[in-house]
């Protein structure tokens, strides 16, 4: 689950616990808008700790190196 689609969770979850005043038989609206809020909040951190895992992961990548060696079969060409 993305970042945004967590968000969009969140924000549905919040409008069907604390806007919507429908009765349903057999289904609480609020407690489905709480348990939309709370998946969301999951993905959301899920998302965050994915995202500062490849952070540190690019962090880790050794350095190019300096300078690079060539070396030839027969010693190095001269040119006159």
């Amino acid at each position: 689950m993305t970042i945004g689609g967590s968000i969009a969770l969140i924000i549905l979850g919040a409008i069907l616990a604390y806007a919507v005043d429908v009765d349903l038989s057999g289904v609480d609206v609020r407690l489905v808008g709480v348990i939309l809020m709370i998946g969301g909040l999951i993905g959301l951190v899920i998302g965050l700790v994915r995202i500062a895992a490849a952070r540190r992961a690019v962090d880790r990548r050794p350095a190019p190196p300096a300078h690079e060696e060539h070396y030839y079969e027969n010693g190095p060409r001269r040119t006159y």
